[in-house]
């Protein structure tokens, strides 16, 4: 009771109350508040918006093989406190998730110790070696709701149309990470001035404009289900445009990171700052900023990507790729809204409905009958982000002492409270 309501589905936002009933939505009363039904647990809202969970497109797991990186439990922990009630999870395990037992293991690991939904995405090919095509038919049947070799394109063409030509026949969704290897060859970040004062090595918005160009061109051949999982720059939001346009199964996500932060974040070489693909020009954020408004871009992800010490406290040229930010995702996200780039409704729009719509999951709704995976969020709260609070057994945000505004204060999966903010301090549930 006494909540916001925003529904990014219509749209539509007002003071109104929500009814739970066996993990689904069972009514909503927008505006005067009616009667509770007997024994109902009433939670006071405080005035503050309630919208449908986030639903997050590309999180790296370390579970099986990389547990000290971080595991379905700490992971799940940390989306529930950021407001992420559903998050897919990359192959990018070992063993690799490419076959139906593996997938049926992290589905059922996720059941027993992981608080939110964890969707697993299996691998395009076997072993991510980019060479033989993985068994999207059984790999469906065990669960998987999507198909991407992770942090590695499909680099040999020939192996990516068989697969769109697959994804076509199983109605699949190919989700690639559209980046050329040859072309990034041993760069670490955007090539420009900043790359260049800094003495490092840069990577050209080629390396991710000539990947897309060419799966475009390849969707256009088969007609497969086509997701560029992150573009970075103005040249890949028009190509994206086009493809639109033409009216090709095409859709794009932008990382988090990509929006709010550019290569000048990197400052003395923040290795919490060096993500693939890297930071871009302003100009670039700018376009993708631009682009998230138009519809351009259809979702945001927060490319959460663990790293331990000892992969990120090493000179900038010889650190990993990746950063956290499953637990950050809404509060850097909201930035975008208090600089007056993005209004709500269009933030939360990519940041649930439709991601839903394109996994065709039933979430992300305000709705009768949609599940009653729902986040709390106080969009003025402000705090200093610190990191040895995060939940996620590592620590390497780009956000690491960043002041921030906005955050999830109550997380419900499924009718069940996973996290409630508690006092000013997160505390789960």
């Amino acid at each position: 009771m006494n909540a916001s309501l925003l529904d990014p589905a219509t749209s539509r936002e007002g003071p109104g109350h929500v009814l739970v009933r066996d993990g689904r939505i069972a009514d909503i009363a927008w505006g005067a508040s009616p009667a509770a039904p007997e024994g109902a647990e009433i939670v006071d809202c405080g005035g503050h918006v309630l919208s449908p969970g986030l639903m997050d497109l590309r999180a790296f797991v370390g579970e099986p093989g990389a547990e000290h990186r971080e595991t379905l439990a700490s992971a799940s922990a940390a989306a529930a406190a950021g407001g992420v009630t559903t998050l897919v999870c990359m192959p990018d395990t070992n063993p690799v998730i490419d076959g139906p037992a593996i997938v049926d293991f992290v589905l059922r690991r996720a059941r027993d110790t992981a608080c939110v939904t964890v969707l697993p995405a299996a691998a395009i090919t076997k072993g991510l070696a980019g060479q033989e095509m993985t068994e999207f038919g059984l790999l469906q049947e065990a669960g998987a709701v999507a198909f991407t070799d992770g942090l590695k394109a499909v680099r040999n063409a020939q192996v990516m149309r068989r697969a769109l030509t697959y994804a076509r026949d199983f109605d699949a969704l190919l989700m690639q990470h559209v980046e050329e290897p040859d072309l990034v060859g041993e760069g670490v970040m955007n090539e420009g001035e900043m790359a260049s004062r800094l003495g490092l090595v840069g990577i050209p918005r080629e390396a991710e404009t000539v990947m897309l160009e060419r799966d475009i061109r390849l969707v256009r051949l088969t007609g497969g289900r086509y997701h560029a999982a992150m573009i970075s720059c103005a040249d890949s939001v028009e190509i994206v445009r086009r493809a639109k346009h033409d009216g090709l199964p095409v859709t794009c996500g932008a990382s988090v990171n990509n929006l709010v932060l550019n290569e000048g974040d990197i400052g003395h070489y923040r290795t919490f700052c060096r993500l693939s693909p890297p930071l871009r020009h302003e100009t670039d954020r700018l376009a993708l900023v631009e682009a998230l408004n138009e519809g351009v871009i259809d979702v945001i992800v927060s490319d959460h990507n663990p790293q331990d010490v000892e992969t990120k406290r090493l000179p900038f040229a010889e650190a990993a790729d990746g950063a956290l930010g499953i637990e950050t995702l809404l509060g850097a996200a909201l930035r975008l809204v208090h600089t007056g780039d993005v209004a709500l409704p269009r933030l939360l729009e990519a940041l649930t409905v439709t991601p839903a719509a394109i996994l065709r999951r039933e979430a992300g709704r305000l709705a009768v009958g949609a599940p009653a995976d729902l986040v709390l969020i106080d969009p003025d709260l402000p705090y200093v982000l610190d990191k040895r609070r995060l939940k996620s057994r590592s620590k390497n945000s780009p956000f690491d002492e960043a002041r921030l505004q906005g955050a999830a204060i109550l997380t419900m999966v499924g009718g069940r409270i996973v996290f409630r903010a508690v006092q000013g301090t997160e505390a789960a549930a």
